[in-house]
């Protein structure tokens, strides 16, 4: 493991999704799922969310839009919180699903407003 990407990945990924939700993920890992979290934290967080090419808002965005198109209402959910952490408005998110709803279908954006209408009632991660 690449420490310094870990600790990298580690801090943006508090940052966007809560460090109460991160901290409970690394505690709760076990010997099979330790790796994990371990590659998320240190190669999708650490590699490519902390790359200078796009704003965390727009990262936010496209994940919003990919996780709509893949169906991961649980990874939406924590990413919808996270988008509003990295100043994405409720009209921005709204727009980004009704987009994914076009090229992904109807029924991925009826499940990613029903997600959605959940995080905002539940608020923002770590808040």
């Amino acid at each position: 493991m690449n420490e310094e990407l870990f600790q990298r990945g580690l801090a943006v990924r508090k940052s966007v999704v809560g460090a109460d939700y991160v901290e409970k993920s690394l505690a709760e890992a076990d010997d099979f799922s330790r790796p994990l979290q371990e590659l998320v934290t240190q190669f999708a967080w650490g590699s490519v969310w902390t790359r200078e090419g796009l704003t965390l808002k727009t990262r936010s965005m496209l994940n919003l839009a990919m996780l709509t198109a893949l169906n991961r209402p649980h990874e939406l959910k924590l990413h919808i919180k996270g988008a509003l952490r990295n100043g994405c408005t409720k009209e921005e998110i709204r727009e980004v699903l009704l987009q994914a709803g076009v090229y992904a279908g109807i029924p991925a954006a009826v499940d990613a407003f029903r997600v959605a209408k959940e995080a905002f009632k539940e608020g923002e991660p770590g808040r």
